[in-house]
């Protein structure tokens, strides 16, 4: 049985995890959820109802369950106390690096999943997903268990976390899987010479669902429709997105935008259009289910994303909403960050141009939505860079393998 400690579950922005355990589970493995948070969203996508994994949710914070959390920690640390201790020593040396009291929650919320909700599940091993919290949670938990533990990291979890508690926790896991080979290069420079094995197995995503009409679609007319789907955060430069739709305007370009996702910058993005005087071209739709997701993609002329590294290093790896759109046959333009370019060829899959620039992701844009040889050229060409290389049931049998390799789930039987 695997045990898989999740940040929250489930989640409307990480369908890639949702899908991933779906798939393993068509594999044959049997899988159990211990989730750090509760949903925040009211609706989920259909794939969620298909799981057939139990879900446990840990205490999400100190004080409120602190009753609990002590209850489970002291009766473990009763029943072994030699183990206890080494794990406490190993959570203050962690919090004298840094100073995060969230070092502490992390050790109280893996003693309950260890004494409360681990006995009698038949667990063997913990993955976690994102190398922050629940990865330390699973760090811990393997130390008081004795379980084995790994982990998948993606993006900000990577790039916004102390090295030094990153590099710990890659030396004590089973092994590390991670969605780039951008980070896996990263993440390989921060432990050189370590044996830890780190593999870079791309998400992808399901393209049956993913699957727009493949008859030669008729140019693109004003008013253009542009698509945008991203969570508000500073890492997905929708500043410049923005800026460059204003660009366009002022060159007569009639354009219709619609922007769709939620997160910490909304206010700030919702202002910017204001005081960009974009209030009748870009309109917001917040957190959407995927069926009008997909509605909106079958409607796009372009889609356009303005990655950027934030000011605290947050970047992403690869978005997925450029793979969705890829193979919807909706043309890309974005930047050359970080993984990005593992995905989108310039001038062959897509437009790449430097982040923090609207004039040249306004001019990319327009060439795009106008030129009708690139266009025909780029989108057959997306498309069959998303059916070789990121189909998500054919990259489950890599990770699959991967879990087997390391003593988990059945082997596959040969004939």
């Amino acid at each position: 049985m695997l045990g898989m400690i999740l940040k929250g579950y489930p989640r409307i922005s990480e369908t890639f995890i949702s899908n991933e355990i779906l798939l393993l589970e068509k594999l044959g493995f049997s899988i159990h959820l211990f989730s750090m948070r509760r949903p925040r969203e009211n609706f989920t996508h259909n794939s969620i109802k298909q799981i057939r994994a139990s879900v446990d949710y840990l205490p999400e914070t100190l004080l409120k369950p602190l009753p609990r959390l002590l209850y489970h920690n002291v009766l473990l640390a009763a029943k072994h106390p030699k183990t206890y201790a080494a794990v406490a020593k190993i959570a203050a040396r962690r919090f004298l690096r840094t100073r995060k009291s969230a070092t502490i929650k992390h050790l109280m919320q893996a003693g309950y999943l260890a004494h409360r909700l681990l006995p009698g599940t038949g667990v063997t091993h913990l993955h976690a997903h994102f190398a922050h919290s629940p990865t330390s949670v699973a760090m811990f938990t393997s130390r008081l268990t004795g379980l084995p533990f790994s982990f998948t990291a993606h993006a900000k979890d990577i790039y916004t976390t102390d090295p030094r508690q990153l590099r710990e926790k890659i030396q004590l896991a089973r092994f590390v899987v991670t969605c780039t080979e951008y980070n896996r290069r990263h993440l390989a420079g921060l432990c050189d010479g370590d044996q830890t094995a780190i593999h870079r197995i791309y998400h992808g995503i399901d393209t049956r669902l993913f699957s727009g009409s493949q008859e030669k679609p008729s140019p693109p007319a004003p008013p253009y429709r542009i698509l945008t789907i991203a969570r508000l955060t500073a890492k997905k430069g929708l500043p410049t997105v923005l800026k460059a739709l204003k660009l366009l305007g002022e060159q007569g370009v009639v354009v219709k935008h619609t922007l769709i996702g939620d997160g910490d910058d909304r206010e700030k993005t919702l202002a910017l259009i204001e005081s960009l005087g974009l209030s009748g071209i870009s309109r917001w739709l917040g957190t959407r289910p995927h069926h009008e997701v997909l509605e909106h993609f079958r409607k796009a002329d372009l889609f356009v994303l303005g990655c950027e590294v934030a000011s605290n290093g947050d970047r992403d790896g690869i978005p997925n909403v450029l793979l969705e759109s890829m193979a919807m046959g909706v043309p890309v333009v974005t930047t050359h960050i970080s993984a990005i370019p593992e995905l989108v060829e310039d001038q062959k899959t897509g437009l790449l141009v430097p982040p923090g620039r609207p004039d040249r992701l306004a001019a990319a844009m327009l060439r795009l939505l106008t030129d009708e040889g690139l266009r025909n050229r780029i989108v057959p060409a997306a498309r069959r860079c998303i059916a070789d290389g990121f189909d998500n049931r054919q990259l489950i049998n890599d990770l699959a393998a991967v879990y087997r390799r390391h003593g988990i789930g059945k082997p596959i039987r040969t004939a």
